[in-house]
């Protein structure tokens, strides 16, 4: 997440920060907008090869956080008894880089608390300017899915020289290609924290990196629509459908990682508040929105993991200011997952939501009391390494199936190395205490496998997991821990929808959130049957500003979506009319 130092001595018209970290505010340090335009100036005419500032040659594909990492990356700053936890846990599982100014010292740190540096640790004595690395940190990219890798450093919105020089410090030592978006038309300010990738063309950010690259912004002298936008991520991410959702109200830095989580390429981990609490309605209709309107890998539906956003001490909410406490804000780490920790009553529910929807991951908790009031954890601070020569095993998992007759389940896979791939198999089993059956995949072609797990009776939970082996010999397994790890889906017996022609007609609206609205408010349609019907929004003249339906309704409950921002602020009534029933609900736009 960014994060802000306190000001430190300023010296040739760059800012430079003691040894000795602050904690950090939420805003830009004092003097620090005043930087900007020098800052990118700077930047951008840094002696580099031309070639690292333009797009890489090739079909470019952003890792996903689930992937294999080589290691894992951190600045020592301030927070080191959280640091050294990461690198506890981190380190039974990949490789942990810190970015120090002395290792001796760092080293001494770890061994005084315990902590094994015999393997897997490793020194990088440089400059930094501070501990939010996921912000500024490299960006994992793959030529031709898996061929080789590259890192990817956007322009860090803050104007810390050091910082925005540790992708080139981490490329160097790794011996990584470097591709900046420093220079017009490729510039582009982006943060880690405002961004997740489902490494197959797929990204999330907040409406906030259309605001620090649109007209009339801070940091740059480009001006980018939504359009530019999407393309130079494109060019230099391979991100194909770049979705962005609103801002929320009481989170000021307006990154996605406080609140949500990619899992899997379907799987949408989301920070619950209680009803109408503080960011609450707004993530609600933000997420309803991204489910209703986008498709996750192969065409399939997301699936949404509700998790509960504790208060802070006096169980204050963000909105009444308590602190943005979150366990979305967590490091997959290989088999290994660390999730921040607060109070015991509300972790054990979170711990027990994670081990539930990540079998078989080490999941690791690590006390983040002391660095949540800056609104950041554990994600906000570290940032994944990808592999060098990855097996890609990249699956859509099987949703709960309703089927009016027994069928088989189709298992489809891409499968990729750079070597090819010699062999792939399913692994299912239909109990837990069971043992595991093999099932051959077959290649389908355009590095696509393919294989049948055979029908099972209704009721029946299957529990799965994909494993290749590539002509070179590596192996891999997906999810990552399998077999003690696995997917799931359930084989349910179908509820007729057939409509009563006998049953009397009800319309009418359900949910209507947030509301107060400044931004997208989701709007719920319920029926019983099909019938026409029209959604439209009107003014306390009854004047109608907006149809936002106008058909078929079709019998269930519909989510439909108005963004706030195109109202006048004042009080609106959403109407809902069939034939023989009207139904009206006030909205506010604020």
């Amino acid at each position: 997440m960014t994060r802000l130092l306190f000001l430190g001595a300023f010296l040739l018209g760059i800012f430079c920060f003691s040894n000795a970290q602050s904690d950090l505010p939420k805003g830009f340090a004092e003097g620090e907008k005043n930087q900007m335009k020098s800052y990118l100036n700077d930047i951008r005419t840094t002696p580099l090869n031309e070639e690292y500032r333009t797009p890489p040659n090739g079909i470019i594909r952003t890792m996903a956080e689930w992937e294999e990492l080589d290691g894992v990356a951190i600045t020592w700053a301030s927070f080191q008894s959280i640091l050294a936890e990461i690198v506890r846990h981190v380190r039974e599982e990949t490789n942990v880089y810190i970015i120090c100014s002395n290792a001796n010292q760092v080293e001494n740190y770890l061994v005084n608390n315990g902590i094994d540096v015999s393997t897997n640790v490793f020194y990088i004595e440089d400059q930094y300017d501070s501990i939010w690395i996921r912000d500024y940190g490299p960006n994992t990219v793959y030529i031709n899915d898996v061929d080789s890798i590259n890192f990817v450093n956007w322009i860090y919105n803050r104007p810390r020289y050091r910082d925005n020089n540790v992708p080139n410090i981490i490329g160097q030592y790794l011996d990584v290609p470097v591709i900046s978006n420093y220079n017009a038309p490729n510039d582009l300010v982006n943060t880690g924290g405002n961004f997740m990738a489902d490494g197959m063309g797929k990204g999330f950010s907040s409406e906030l990196v259309l605001e620090e690259n649109g007209f009339n912004n801070n940091f740059g002298d480009s001006n980018h629509d939504e359009d530019a936008v999407d393309g130079i991520m494109n060019a230099f991410m391979g991100i194909d459908h770049y979705i962005k959702m609103d801002v929320l109200p009481y989170d000021l830095i307006h990154h996605i990682d406080m609140h949500m989580k990619l899992l899997d390429e379907r799987t949408l981990l989301v920070g619950q508040y209680p009803e109408g609490i503080a960011d609450g309605p707004q993530i609600e209709a933000n997420i309803q929105y991204v489910i209703s309107n986008f498709e996750a890998a192969w065409n399939t539906t997301f699936d949404v993991v509700r998790m509960p956003m504790p208060p802070g001490p006096g169980n204050n909410y963000p909105n009444t200011g308590g602190d943005y406490r979150t366990y979305t804000n967590s490091l997959i780490a290989n088999k290994t997952i660390i999730v921040p920790t607060y109070e015991e009553k509300y972790d054990t529910t979170a711990l027990r939501i994670w081990k539930e929807q990540m079998p078989g991951y080490n999941i690791q908790g690590i006390n983040c009391n002391d660095i949540i009031p800056l609104s950041g954890a554990l994600h906000c601070i570290t940032k994944e390494i990808g592999v060098q020569n990855p097996l890609l095993i990249a699956h859509a998992k099987l949703p709960n199936v309703e089927v009016l007759d027994n069928d088989d389940y189709e298992v489809e896979a891409m499968i990729k190395h750079t070597s090819g791939i010699s062999s792939a198999f399913v692994y299912y089993k239909t109990s837990l205490n069971a043992s595991y059956q093999e099932v051959e995949m077959v290649s389908i072609g355009d590095d696509h496998w393919q294989s049948i797990i055979p029908e099972q009776p209704f009721g029946t939970k299957v529990q799965y997991y994909i494993s290749a082996e590539s002509n070179s010999g590596k192996m891999q397994v997906r999810p990552m821990p399998a077999p003690d790890g696995y997917f799931e889906f359930e084989i349910f017996e179908p509820i007729s929808n057939v409509n009563d022609p006998k049953e009397e007609l009800k319309v009418g609206l359900g949910n209507v959130f947030p509301n107060p609205a400044n931004a997208i408010s989701l709007i719920e349609t319920i029926s019983n049957q099909s019938s026409d019907a029209s959604l439209t929004i009107k003014n306390q003249l009854g004047q109608t500003i907006e149809v936002l339906f106008s058909g078929r309704l079709n019998a269930g409950s519909k989510n439909h979506f108005v963004n706030a921002v195109n109202f006048n602020p004042g009080i609106y009534f959403i109407h809902l009319e069939t034939k023989d029933t009207l139904d009206v609900q006030k909205w506010v736009v604020h």
